[in-house]
C-alpha cells in the first residue's frame, strides 16, 4: 500500500483543466481550414480536384465543407498558391448542418446551448448511448477515450449508458449503412423524450468517404434529427469534448476564430 501511495504522488494529477486552460494539442494537429480567395488562381480546380469527398468547390467562391472534410492534407498539397491552409482551430462543433459550409471570411458559428426547456432537464446530468452505425472504429476510439481519467467525461455530469432506455440521447458514429438503419431507428425510439442526437464524425455527418454508396444513408439527419454536428475524420477527443460542453451551456462563446490560431502550412514537395 504505501508504495501504491508514492507512486500515484509520483504520477500527479493526469486529468486536463480543459475548459479552464487551453489543451495543447500535437504540432502537426489540423484543425479549422482557412480559405484565401485572393490566392486561388482563375480557373485552377487542383484542390477540388484532389478532394476525396468533394468537400471543396471552387467555382467563383472557394467554400469547404466541414461535414464531408476528412481533414487531410491533399487540397492544402495540391494547391500551388496555398490558397487552403489548416490551423489549430480544435473548436469545430455546430447546431446546425448548415454552418460547417463555409467560404473566405466567414466565421464558424459554433453550436450552441439546448434550448431552454430541454437544458433545464438536461443541462446539469446527460445519458448519452453510443451507436456504431457503420464506423471504422476510429471516431468510436476517440469517443471511448474520454471515459479515461485523461478527459474524466464524467466529472462534467455527462456519461455513456448501456441502454437507450437510461439516455437521454444518442450519440452516432459510422456511416449510417442500409444494415443499420433499423437499428438506428428502433434505438431513437427507445430514449424518452426529451432526446438529443450527436453526430461525431464525417461519416456520420454526411457519409464521409462513402458517401453516395448504395449502401450508405449520407448522414445520420437522413435519419433522424441532429442537434449537434463533430467534425472530422476522427475529431479529436477535444473537439468532441468541447462540442459536448458547449451543448450543455458549460462553455458559451459562439464563434471559433482561425485568425488567431497557428497555421500548418502545407508540406513542401520537390
Amino acid at each position: 500500500m504505501p508504495s501504491l501511495i508514492l507512486t500515484r504522488l509520483r504520477q500527479g494529477k493526469r486529468t486536463l483543466s480543459f475548459p479552464e486552460t487551453e489543451p495543447v494539442l500535437p504540432e502537426r494537429f489540423r484543425g479549422l481550414p482557412m480559405l484565401d480567395q485572393a490566392r486561388c488562381p482563375s480557373g485552377c480546380t487542383s484542390c477540388a480536384d484532389a478532394c476525396p469527398t468533394d468537400a471543396i468547390t471552387s467555382n467563383g467562391d472557394l467554400q469547404i465543407d466541414l461535414g464531408r472534410c476528412l481533414f487531410c492534407p491533399e487540397c492544402a498539397n495540391a494547391c500551388p498558391e496555398g490558397a487552403i491552409r489548416f490551423t489549430s482551430q480544435y473548436q469545430l462543433a455546430a447546431s446546425n448542418r448548415n454552418d460547417l459550409v463555409l467560404t473566405e471570411g466567414e466565421t464558424l458559428q459554433l453550436a450552441g446551448r439546448l434550448a431552454e426547456q430541454t437544458h433545464r432537464i438536461l443541462g446539469r446530468s446527460l445519458k448519452l448511448r453510443q451507436v456504431s452505425a457503420g464506423g471504422c472504429n476510429g471516431c468510436e476510439a476517440d469517443v471511448n477515450v474520454l471515459n479515461t481519467v485523461v478527459f474524466d467525461l464524467g466529472r462534467f455530469g455527462i456519461q455513456f449508458v448501456a441502454s437507450p432506455r437510461h439516455a437521454d440521447g444518442l450519440l452516432i458514429t459510422g456511416a449510417v449503412t442500409q444494415n443499420m438503419r433499423l437499428a438506428l431507428e428502433k434505438t431513437y425510439q427507445a430514449v424518452p423524450y426529451p432526446k438529443i442526437v450527436i453526430a461525431v464524425g464525417a461519416c456520420a455527418i454526411s457519409g464521409g468517404p462513402f458517401r453516395d454508396h448504395p449502401e450508405v444513408l449520407n448522414g445520420s439527419d437522413s435519419i433522424v434529427p441532429v442537434d449537434l454536428y463533430v467534425p472530422g475524420c476522427p475529431p479529436h477527443p477535444v473537439t468532441i469534448l468541447d462540442g459536448l460542453l458547449r451543448l450543455v451551456g458549460k462553455i458559451k462563446e459562439s464563434r471559433a476564430t482561425p485568425q488567431v490560431a497557428a497555421v500548418l502550412k502545407p508540406k513542401e514537395t520537390g
